[in-house]
């Protein structure tokens, strides 16, 4: 939200919107506008969980995609997939899953949840 507030600021139309709403909104936008966690050596970002699949909506309705950090957050690193990503100082991974939907806690107890933070968005 930091960065739609700065942006706003300056007089730049913006919207916010969920993850779950990006194929609605796509066919109607200019342009997709993300921060990043981390740039790393081969063009990918790391960043907070969403981040790929925005990219990946942005490519299938060819709609322009821009990444904006700061440098200090170019990374010598080279991940190739998800799950060579380091794990995020300071979150807690294996930390039980706190559902915010009503019903969610009548889950079996076999239905299983991970506490993934960040991902992997390649070039």
């Amino acid at each position: 939200y930091k960065v739609a507030a700065r942006l706003s600021k300056h007089g730049i139309p913006v919207t916010v919107i969920l993850d779950a709403a990006v194929g609605a909104v796509m066919e109607r936008i200019d342009m997709v506008l993300v921060g990043a966690e981390g740039v790393v050596e081969n063009g990918g970002l790391v960043n907070r969980i969403g981040t790929l699949l925005l990219a990946m909506a942005a490519k299938a309705f060819y709609k322009p995609f821009y990444v904006a950090c700061e440098s200090y957050k170019f990374a010598r690193m080279y991940p190739l997939s998800q799950k060579e990503l380091p794990s995020v100082p300071g979150v807690d991974t294996t930390a039980p899953w706190q559902p915010q939907l009503p019903g969610a806690t009548d889950l079996p107890p076999a239905v299983s949840f991970e506490n993934i933070v960040s991902d992997f968005t390649p070039a």
